[in-house]
């Protein structure tokens, strides 16, 4: 019990601030802050981006409950903590069982003129994409996979919410992640866009694509439309992943996954035309 009387009482605003945090894309983006939840990931976030935390909060359980280890690295934190007593604490975040932790988290401001200002920019670009496990899971998958970028279109979720931020498994500081008003303006900055879409006689297979371009965005649609057709229209490449008989599609996450691990492993080619790159063997 020391351990908490070493702590502030966490408010009712602040309470309320937090819950409103967690259920309303409004006040995250005046407050220009999101909520993290979990041990694991709010211990990581100390060790990585202890700068980034604007409050953390704990309850009593996890404080009787903390590793010594844990205890010595989350003390060590300048940003301030408040104790929420356990029934308190649950009736804060939108999960069944809480960990008793969470941390509220500065929002990243990224630089997308300095992103596209790089020599060679590989990004995904989600259009319509309304699972907030998609979008986390598509921007888990770009961190690993070291792209450029993750640009959602305006009526995408919102990639602070509390699903997206759990399905990134913590990376959601780790990559950038912008807003796209309008795809067109990727063309602006020299972005050819290559768009997957079902297979048809006149779409490219995805093994097909040999070499690609120094400046490309991936664009996958939503889970039950697939991608607008003005955005089809306006692309370079259409691709598709050949699959087995019977099977209709792939979940988005998997699609942009796949076709962002095939391209990052190609070569670039900035003078061949493009159809010259997509030749069958």
């Amino acid at each position: 019990m020391g351990a908490v009387q070493h702590l502030a009482a966490l408010t009712r605003a602040q309470a309320s601030l937090i819950r409103h945090l967690f259920r309303d894309k409004k006040t995250r983006s005046s407050e220009g802050a999101f909520v993290l939840e979990g041990a694991k990931f709010c211990l990581d976030l100390i060790h990585r981006h202890p700068q980034s935390i604007l409050s953390l909060i704990v309850s009593p359980r996890f404080l009787s409950d903390e590793a010594e280890a844990d205890r010595k690295v989350r003390t060590k934190l300048s940003a301030r903590q408040f104790v929420c007593p356990d029934a308190g604490f649950e009736k804060l975040t939108d999960v069944q069982m809480p960990q008793g932790i969470l941390a509220v988290v500065r929002q990243p401001r990224w630089d997308e003129a300095q992103v596209f200002g790089r020599t060679t920019v590989l990004g995904i670009y989600g259009d319509r994409l309304q699972d907030p496990a998609n979008v986390g899971a598509i921007i888990r998958t770009a961190a690993a996979l070291n792209l450029s970028g993750v640009w959602l279109s305006a009526d995408s979720a919102d990639h602070f919410s509390p699903k997206v931020v759990r399905a990134t498994a913590g990376t959601i500081l780790n990559l950038p992640v912008f807003p796209a008003r309008d795809f067109r303006a990727f063309s602006s900055y020299g972005c050819e866009i290559y768009s997957a879409v079902l297979a048809s006689a006149d779409i490219v297979p995805i093994r097909s694509i040999r070499t690609v371009p120094n400046r490309l965005m991936i664009a996958v649609g939503s889970e039950g439309a697939g991608l607008a057709p003005d955005i089809v229209k306006a692309s370079s490449i259409r691709f598709s992943i050949p699959l087995a008989e019977g099977v209709e599609s792939l979940n988005v996450a998997a699609t942009a996954a796949i076709a962002a691990y095939h391209f990052g492993g190609l070569r670039l080619d900035s003078g061949v035309g493009l159809m010259r790159s997509c030749r069958s063997a």
